[in-house]
């Protein structure tokens, strides 16, 4: 992003950084790099990480966690950049999605005839009991990254974010990595 033109030339704070500029004409350094006798100013990508756990009551069940994501980008104070949302377990998953209850049974059906439940997994045989869970986790995958555009989640009109379990009833985490300036 283009430094600011209005900006004080010499001010330093946590949101830039000041670096030398060693007789380098500006035509050669960055765009965005505007020099101050000697001295630049490059603005500094911030980040802001929080984890969220879920304990969900079924096996397979889908969470509406946008609140949660919005709250943490609130916290962050970054207007401008993204947010990476991803479960930190291999039977658990995160998309984009319409926040409708028809859909939501829609995507659940789909996946339960992509993978169903079957005792003959190979995963089965090392005692566990979850290898459509890990399938169906792969079909929805694991994380999403939203943009984020004057300090909120830069979404089409119906999108939300959901955390999906498929092998639930038992502590799972999700981090949100809120990056930008």
């Amino acid at each position: 992003l283009p430094f600011p033109s209005n900006a004080p030339r010499r001010r330093v704070c946590k949101y830039y950084a000041r670096a030398e500029i060693a007789n380098t004409p500006q035509s050669e350094t960055a765009p965005h790099v505007r020099s101050t006798t000697g001295f630049c100013m490059i603005p500094v990508m911030r980040f802001h990480t929080e984890y969220l756990t879920f304990n969900t009551r079924k096996h397979r069940e889908f969470i509406n966690i946008t609140p949660q994501v919005e709250a943490a980008l609130a916290k962050s104070g970054i207007r401008e950049g993204m947010i990476l949302v991803s479960a930190m377990h291999i039977t658990a998953g995160v998309w984009v999605s319409d926040a409708e209850d028809g859909l939501l049974a829609d995507i659940d059906e789909w996946l339960e005839k992509l993978a169903p439940y079957r005792d003959d997994y190979r995963h089965h045989r090392t005692g566990e009991t979850n290898g459509d869970s890990h399938l169906k986790s792969l079909l929805v995958h694991h994380q999403v990254i939203i943009p984020v555009t004057a300090g909120r989640l830069d979404f089409g009109p119906w999108q939300q974010v959901y955390y999906a379990e498929f092998d639930g009833r038992r502590p799972k985490r999700v981090i949100v990595k809120v990056m930008g300036e």
